[in-house]
């Protein structure tokens, strides 16, 4: 388990916990499981007590977790016959995306999202989840065709941002990001998304333009990261904190805002503690988002998705 720098106290209860369970494997003391069940406890209480109310900043750190599920575990997990599309028929692959054709719950589906990695080396592979204008052209790409063959598509959205190098903006990245995002909005079919980590900037909003967009309760969205928001405002990065708290990034502020539909329950501790939970949950929002918008007609999503985004801001928190 990879701790948090707020969970240090944890980190040492659970610690001791382990090390006294050590010793009794190793015949060493009778009583040491009594002793050890007494820190869990002391431990689970502390757990419940660090998550009961997570500061904006601290829901930034849990939603970068290295040990969260990643876009290629909720695949495997929650979707059959997986065949990943590679390409965006104009430069290459791009490795931070992930998509292709999948069934969920046996119903054909276009799945995309991205994909950050989980050690070093598929980390770099995947550009740490940082997109390139072939990754978004790959996306419009796969969209067009779900629409062609009236698929819906489910995207799953984790990343700091687009990748920001100098090939990227030669090769157009903010016009690939729009165009993506256009794409969203202009397609006739069912289109769900869930934010399963982070949502930063245009890299995030060119895959969650969605008739439904959930997120997991200690995942982030916003529009620049709050250090990039500190260096900005204040030029200084260790403002981080307040500047967590102004962006309003939360799952729970947002869905005040208007800007999600759903909160998707992790389980106590984040979904790094439990993986398959949290991924199930997953699963149960998208088949229940899907249910909500699978009966509408092309015209009719396509209408109430424009009205959704024209909409959006007119709700404050307030409100």
């Amino acid at each position: 388990m990879t701790y948090l720098e707020f969970e240090k106290p944890l980190s040492d209860l659970e610690g001791k916990a382990e090390e006294l369970r050590a010793l009794a494997r190793k015949g060493e003391g009778v009583d040491l499981e009594k002793e050890a069940a007494a820190l869990d406890r002391k431990a689970a209480d502390m757990l419940r007590d660090l998550y009961k109310s997570l500061d904006p900043w601290r829901k930034t750190l849990v939603a970068r977790h290295p040990d969260r599920p990643h876009c290629k575990d909720y695949i495997e997990a929650l979707f059959t016959e997986w065949t990943p599309l590679a390409g965006d028929r104009t430069f290459g692959d791009d490795h931070a995306v992930m998509g292709g054709l999948a069934r969920f719950r046996d119903q054909p589906v276009v799945v995309i999202g991205h994909e950050k990695g989980n050690d070093t080396k598929s980390r770099i592979h995947r550009n740490f989840g940082m997109a390139r204008p072939e990754g978004y052209r790959k996306a419009i790409r796969l969209m067009d065709m779900a629409d062609r063959f009236r698929l819906p598509v489910v995207t799953l959205v984790d990343t700091p941002g687009a990748y920001p190098g100098k090939g990227a903006e030669e090769r157009g990245q903010s016009e690939a990001i729009a165009r993506s995002t256009e794409k969203c909005l202009q397609i006739g079919v069912p289109l769900v998304s869930v934010i399963i980590g982070e949502g930063g900037s245009g890299g995030a909003v060119a895959f969650a333009t969605a008739d439904r967009l959930a997120m997991l309760e200690h995942s982030i969205y916003s529009v620049i990261s709050p250090e990039g928001c500190a260096s900005i405002l204040w030029k200084d990065a260790d403002k981080m904190r307040e500047a967590a708290e102004a962006l309003k990034l939360t799952a729970q502020d947002l869905k005040k805002l208007g800007v999600i539909d759903a909160i998707i329950p992790e389980p106590l501790g984040g979904a790094q503690r439990a993986p398959g939970d949290a991924i199930s949950e997953v699963g149960r929002e998208i088949g229940k988002l899907l249910d909500e918008v699978k009966a509408l007609k092309p015209a009719e999503l396509i209408r109430a998705r424009r009205q959704k985004y024209l909409n959006m801001g007119s709700r404050g928190l307030a409100a």
